[in-house]
């Protein structure tokens, strides 16, 4: 009986999701998240590749797809880059340079993490599926923030995790189109063949029914949500930037998704105005890993400086937030950078990796 239950919550589950993502319920498959669905994708081209050995990503997609295709690359894979401009969105006309009868996949994220641009996903996926190649996207900043079909963006594959829209940490999908796809994936786990054998291992139910009703609540108000957020990043943004001489926003000529703002401070290096802000919870423009602090290749593909993408901080803002809270965000940045600009000294800088 137990059993029973815990199968039709996942069942239901998996509608449910794909009623919102406008795609048919077996085409879900569960994963810890985005990161495992993008490597899950990369892993199976590694298999199946024959001859066409051409991978294509975009230059400022998330680490967990630029590191597989790094590996892939070092498998002997061809891995081309494709560019953006200043406000980070792709050169597709650059596109038809990557693609012909070798180009095995093109993968392009829906929206990126630190900037919020969006890319035109749909044409992309066009230009890959002229040419053969199947098109994988990281769609995970996309889901709960903007209203989306699945089947409109003309993927083969996507990726999702459950975090970015309320639901629980560890829980996310792979959207693997029926047909094609579906065969030619290679299974990234093997055991008990659960989830159609392409992902075993015992399913998460509680988290499993978190994201359904995440979903859900995303989806019911999702028209509205965005505009407040839109707002209240607009509002936040104009107040840093007339007030903060040199201070710029990246990205801001593209279309975004509502709730990320990145800012570039002059002369402010971001792990010290964070360190010096105790009260606002912001994040750096820069990947920190083994000690060290580099700065992030997002804002060094938008053209941006070494110094300028270390100057740089990351905002994100959401649904619990308010219009008092973005004010007050905004006196405590401010204070803060006064303080920082006029002290005589060296000023308060952050423990442990920051170094």
């Amino acid at each position: 009986m137990l059993g029973r239950q815990a199968h039709a919550a996942v069942a239901s589950s998996r509608e449910q999701i794909a009623s919102v993502l406008g795609c048919d319920a077996p085409e879900i498959v569960f994963t810890s998240g985005a990161t495992e669905s993008n490597n899950h994708v990369f892993s199976s081209f590694a298999i199946i590749a024959g001859k066409r050995r051409k991978i294509v990503v975009l230059s400022i997609e998330h680490k967990s797809v630029l590191a597989p295709a790094q590996r892939l690359s070092n498998l002997g894979f061809d891995i081309y880059t494709l560019g953006v401009d200043r406000n980070g969105s792709a050169l597709v006309d650059s596109l038809d340079e990557c693609l012909d009868e070798h180009t095995l996949l093109v993968s392009v994220q829906a929206a990126n993490n630190e900037i919020g641009t969006i890319q035109p996903i749909r044409e992309i996926a066009q230009r890959a599926q002229a040419c053969g190649a199947f098109m994988h996207c990281d769609a995970t900043q996309l889901l709960g923030k903007e209203t989306f079909k699945i089947y409109e963006l003309d993927l083969d594959f996507a990726s999702f995790s459950a975090h970015k829209l309320y639901g629980p940490k560890g829980i996310g999908a792979l959207y693997v189109r029926a047909g094609r796809p579906r065969q030619v994936l290679a299974p990234l786990l093997l055991g008990g063949g659960q989830e159609g054998a392409l992902r075993a291992g015992t399913l998460n139910v509680p988290a499993i029914v978190g994201f359904a009703t995440a979903c859900n609540l995303a989806s019911s108000n999702n028209s509205s949500e965005v505009e407040r957020i839109s707002c209240l990043r607009d509002r936040l943004e104009a107040r840093l930037l007339n007030s903060i001489p040199g201070a710029t926003a990246n990205g801001v000529q593209s279309t975004r998704i509502a709730g990320t703002t990145s800012i570039t401070i002059p002369g402010i290096p971001a792990d010290t105005l964070i360190a010096n802000t105790p009260l606002v919870c912001i994040s750096g423009g820069s990947a920190c890993s083994d000690g060290t602090v580099s700065p992030s290749h997002v804002l060094l593909a938008l053209g941006l400086s070494r110094d300028e993408a270390r100057s740089t901080i990351r905002i994100g803002i959401g649904r619990y937030n308010t219009n008092d809270e973005i004010d007050s965000a905004c006196t405590n940045l401010l204070s803060s950078i006064q303080t920082l600009r006029e002290a005589p000294g060296e000023p308060v800088r952050a423990e442990g990796i920051f170094q």
